[in-house]
């Protein structure tokens, strides 16, 4: 790749949720700090929307990475699951071992008692679920009838729900109208501005390793700007393909042509022209370099 070429110790640009990357602007900051509060109020639901691509998924591990060891943190990434087997990925996730034919009073019993004793040992425990808005209806009242375990101080579970704005959809619905009126801190993600998008790409150079001059021009910047809509998944992917653009032609800084043609070659930019907020996943296609460009979109 094009590491040594440009003094780096890996790639910058990667899309995988890696929180050495993390990037503290001022919204990601506040919907961690957000969630840190809620979590050490130790209340039930709490929600972070945010459009495909702003940071959920790099949040929500951040936010698990940052907590200390009075937490006990379980993840779910899929929570596309009917109740049961949602309950059993819960169990998975606390260290539990039942029974391969278990009911489900034995495994909520299991469950009930796991949390029982993590609050006796000081700990709280918080259940993270990843794309929150595909979670069928009948599984999240399955959630808010967990959330009613508690001792006379604290709920024994509190859920995160990371989702796309879908959800808040859903949870109009009137079917689970109590599991929305327990939710109380929530934090709705956005893309990041020009200033920020800028801070932004100088951070992930700098900790992937880069310490020259500007990488980008101030004219590549601008169009990377319009092109992504500040949005870091997309600022990634065209980032990468400028990147691998200006290594194939033996070049030493990133011109605003490069990051046109590697536009051109993402299909959610011409979303992003006319409609910012409808990112939908970037289709990679070979951007004639010899080489096959790396595009895994979650």
């Amino acid at each position: 790749m094009y590491t040594a070429h440009f003094g780096l110790r890996e790639i910058p640009f990667g899309i995988t949720p890696d929180t050495s990357y993390f990037f503290t602007s001022p919204h990601a900051q506040e919907a961690l700090n957000t969630l840190l509060v809620a979590a050490r109020n130790g209340e039930g639901f709490i929600k972070i929307t945010g459009e495909v691509g702003t940071g959920k998924t790099l949040l929500c591990r951040k936010f698990m990475a940052t907590l200390d060891e009075h937490f006990v943190t379980a993840y779910i990434p899929n929570p596309y699951l009917e109740p049961r087997t949602l309950m059993l990925a819960l169990a998975d996730e606390l260290e539990l071992t039942l029974e391969k034919d278990v009911d489900q009073h034995q495994m909520l019993k299991a469950i009930t008692q796991r949390l029982v004793d993590l609050a006796h040992q000081d700990k709280r425990v918080i259940l993270c679920l990843d794309e929150a808005q595909a979670i069928p209806l009948e599984s999240l009242e399955a959630l808010r009838l967990l959330t009613n375990l508690e001792t006379e101080k604290r709920k024994l579970l509190q859920i995160v729900l990371f989702g796309q704005p879908e959800l808040d959809t859903n949870l109009e619905l009137p079917s689970i109208r109590q599991l929305a009126q327990r939710i109380t801190f929530h934090y709705h993600l956005g893309p990041l501005t020009r200033d920020e998008m800028e801070y932004y790409v100088a951070h992930r150079l700098r900790v992937a390793g880069y310490t020259g001059g500007p990488l980008f021009t101030r004219a590549a910047m601008a169009r990377l700007y319009a092109v992504s809509g500040g949005v870091p998944r997309l600022i990634n992917i065209l980032a990468h393909k400028s990147m691998m653009l200006c290594f194939g032609e033996g070049k030493q800084q990133i011109k605003k042509t490069h990051v046109e043609e590697a536009a051109r070659d993402t299909v959610a930019t011409k979303t992003v022209r006319w409609l910012p907020w409808a990112i939908g996943a970037a289709a990679a296609g070979v951007l004639g370099l010899g080489a096959a460009l790396w595009v895994a979109l979650r």
